[in-house]
């Protein structure tokens, strides 16, 4: 699914067999029509002014088509409105793709679907897609025209929930983004994480086991996956937290008892010190057990989040250690 770039096409472009503009006679305000050489300027053009418009051109021969076809659906009626699909018959309305060909959109091969915005073709992808990228294509699609799916919003709002704690209300908001987009990395990992924090790391860990197999390698999940193993390490070591700041009191090159520490300190939610104790052992002895420190520094920023601000910190500290 790559951008199409074609030139500013007005829709008088678009004409009849017998040269003359189409009509614009369709009053069918559904979100998911089918489209024909009379109601194209209208449903497609004209209403891509409105709201982004998907076509999906196809024809009764093409098993592929059909499998498209009703996942294009759920997508689109998963989006609330914020998008329209048209399908057309390439067979049933030989003329009009004769005329997409001459404005730069040639029907070679099908299924393909084309994305509208303003009456420019704004995207395009042929063959069957599965479910994730069709909504990645949506997505793509919807921020051109400044919009966005519905269910990103349940997801700001489930990460706002999750930064001020309230997990009940975070899992709530990532429930509702799933219900309407099942295969939302985001949402998986946000309810993922609001769960770990709620319930503990069993009660994440079957979550977990509920994502799709097609989501498992997304950036999002690795990270939700990274905090629910730190979780269930970190159970045993946030009991014996008192132990370990003896042994490392006692003595401050024990990087064992202060790798421990870090891992307590971080099931403790304490990032910015679980950071301390393991930029320490980086800065004292950077090859300790095969740079367990920095490893274990690494799975903690996976887990936090780049962008987070302990991570953020810890990253710089960790460069001035490295490079000094």
């Amino acid at each position: 699914m790559t951008p199409f770039n074609s030139s500013p096409t007005s829709p008088a472009q678009l004409l009849t067999e017998d040269g003359s503009a189409v009509a614009s006679s369709s009053s069918n305000q559904s979100i998911i029509i089918d489209g024909n050489q009379n109601n194209f300027m209208q449903e497609v053009l004209d209403g891509s002014n409105t709201i982004p418009v998907l076509v999906d051109f196809w024809a009764d021969w093409c098993s592929p088509c059909k499998q498209l076809t009703p996942v294009l659906e759920k997508v689109v009626t998963a989006a609330k409105g914020r998008v329209k699909l048209v399908k057309l018959n390439i067979d049933e309305n030989q003329a009009l793709a004769q005329q997409l060909a001459q404005i730069g959109l040639p029907i070679q091969s099908i299924p393909l679907v084309a994305a509208f915005w303003q009456g420019q073709i704004v995207d395009l992808f042929q063959g069957v897609q599965p479910e994730s990228a069709i909504q990645k294509f949506l997505d793509q699609v919807l921020k051109t025209a400044g919009s966005a799916m519905p269910s990103a919003d349940f997801i700001e709002q489930g990460k706002e929930f999750l930064e001020n704690n309230q997990y009940e209300e975070a899992m709530g908001a990532y429930s509702q983004a799933l219900e309407l987009e099942p295969e939302k990395p985001e949402a998986w990992g946000g309810m993922i994480r609001s769960l770990l924090a709620h319930s503990g790391p069993e009660a994440a860990q079957e979550v977990m086991e509920q994502v799709p197999e097609n989501l498992l390698e997304n950036p999002e999940i690795t990270r939700a996956k990274a905090a629910i193993d730190l979780a269930i390490e970190g159970t045993k070591a946030q009991s014996e937290l008192q132990t370990f700041l003896d042994k490392v009191a006692a003595n401050p090159d024990d990087h064992q008892a202060r790798y421990d520490l870090a891992t307590a300190y971080n099931a403790a939610g304490k990032r910015q010190e679980a950071a301390d104790e393991l930029l320490e052992i980086i800065k004292k002895d950077r090859t300790w057990n095969d740079e367990a420190a920095k490893k274990q520094l690494l799975r903690l920023f996976e887990a936090w989040g780049l962008d987070d601000e302990a991570s953020l910190n810890a990253r710089r500290r960790l460069s001035s250690i490295l490079f000094s």
